[in-house]
């Protein structure tokens, strides 16, 4: 490691080590949300104001009920990730760990009802 520079050592990794990889998860999940929150919008949209048979009979087609799934993992664990590093500047101490183990059963725990509630709809 002698003969490494200072710059080469640094290369890649935050003051936490882990810095780049999570700023790519973020910028990753808001691309693949940037495109799946307005397929969710037209796709859901169509059964506003229907009635609860039309509803079920919908989301129990492939496509729209694919579109709810993907948008709902990808955006609690977009809110995971945003929520985390939230938590991560503005608390400290031993706070800090269980708001974050509490922020991500939180997103775990919406994400599941989401997709049970699709599932039970979807058959």
């Amino acid at each position: 490691m002698g003969y490494l520079t200072d710059r080469k050592r640094a290369a890649g990794m935050g003051s936490a080590k882990s810095g780049t990889e999570h700023f790519w998860h973020m910028k990753l999940s808001s691309v693949a949300l940037l495109i799946l929150i307005p397929l969710f919008i037209f796709t859901f949209g169509t059964a506003i104001g229907e009635d609860h048979t039309y509803v079920t009979a919908y989301f129990a087609r492939p496509l729209p009920s694919l579109i709810a799934a993907l948008t709902l993992i990808v955006g609690f664990e977009h809110f995971k990730l945003g929520a985390t590093v939230l938590v991560e500047d503005y608390v400290h101490g031993i706070a800090q760990k269980i708001c974050i183990i509490g922020v991500t059963c939180l997103s775990y725990a919406a994400m599941a009802i989401g997709l049970f509630a699709l599932a039970k709809m979807a058959f």
